[in-house]
């Protein structure tokens, strides 16, 4: 006979050992920070381990709590996946993408029609996403900024996040060298506030602050640029699209690393779903295509 000791407890201790803390377990599962506590304590004092070292401010899992941990969430997992498969309806194929707005619509949307091509049958839904969001639990995968560490999760390089000046065609007349910037045409993203001081350093220009209009996101700034509002900090991929249709142009050549990668971002049981497959193969081949043309360009030139 099958025994299952305090269910609630168990999920509680994923959630937290997963997490890292019992606030955001509790978020996760409904629940109050205290009420994930409660139930891991009963749970320990069942079992007669301790599964946690509870130290000012962080968790840390013991040996016996690593050990439950990593058996713990791929079953997790694997019922979610289950769950999933057994209520969905066998004539819906629908992949839930989390990501943030301004990767949505300069990379994403634009592509989305190549996809569809492709796979006709399977509808991608686009969910808020980003850096700052968490990997939500209905999504399918997320495309995310970082360094490539989401525990839990597994990552997949997309792109380098390269930052590069950018202008109206119309402006870049008037840019012979770097040292021809001004602090007060120098668009700002509020969120990347170390954008221009890098590339401004890395191009030996000193005495020159950015101090232009700031935007909440790349996204604003890239817009404000190709109206000629003054010189954005593009990204890469944001930019993509737009130099090659001429609406901005980089009027210097040096691009620096943001020192962060875009990521493919998903829970490793979607390896195995089809539909999550056809889409991995089709983003990964998309994301080499910009980088394989400027080389092209680098060795033609």
């Amino acid at each position: 006979m099958r025994r299952l000791l305090f269910l609630n407890g168990i999920k509680a201790f994923e959630a937290a050992a997963r997490s890292g803390s019992f606030a955001a377990a509790g978020h996760e599962l409904n629940v109050s920070a205290a009420a994930i506590s409660r139930m891991v304590h009963l749970l320990e004092e069942r079992l007669g381990v301790a599964l946690f070292e509870r130290k000012a401010n962080r968790l840390v899992t013991t040996a016996a709590g690593r050990a439950y941990q990593s058996g713990l969430t791929p079953i997790f997992d694997a019922l979610a996946s289950l769950t999933a498969q057994v209520t969905a309806s066998s004539s819906v194929r629908v992949l839930t993408i989390g990501v943030g707005p301004t990767f949505a619509m300069r990379w994403l949307i634009p592509r989305l029609a190549d996809f569809y091509k492709e796979e006709p049958h399977i509808d991608v839904r686009i969910t808020t996403g980003g850096a700052a969001a968490p990997f939500g639990d209905d999504w399918s995968c997320g495309i995310q900024l970082g360094d490539g560490k989401w525990p839990g999760l597994v990552a997949e390089p997309l792109f380098a996040a390269d930052l590069l000046p950018v202008c109206a065609p119309r402006l870049a007349n008037a840019l012979k060298r770097p040292a021809d910037l001004k602090g007060p045409a120098l668009l700002r993203v509020a969120h990347s506030p170390d954008d221009w001081p890098s590339w401004l350093k890395a191009a030996s220009v000193a005495r020159v602050t950015a101090r232009g209009p700031e935007f909440e996101f790349y996204g604003q700034a890239l817009q404000a640029a190709v109206d000629g509002l003054g010189i954005a900090m593009g990204i890469r991929p944001y930019i993509d699209d737009d130099l090659a249709a001429g609406r901005l142009v980089a009027p210097f050549a040096q691009s620096v690393p943001k020192g962060m990668r875009w990521y493919l971002v998903y829970r490793d049981f979607r390896t195995g779903q089809r539909d999550f497959a056809a889409f991995r193969r089709w983003i990964i081949r998309s994301a080499a295509e910009p980088a394989a043309r400027r080389k092209a360009a680098r060795h033609a030139g």
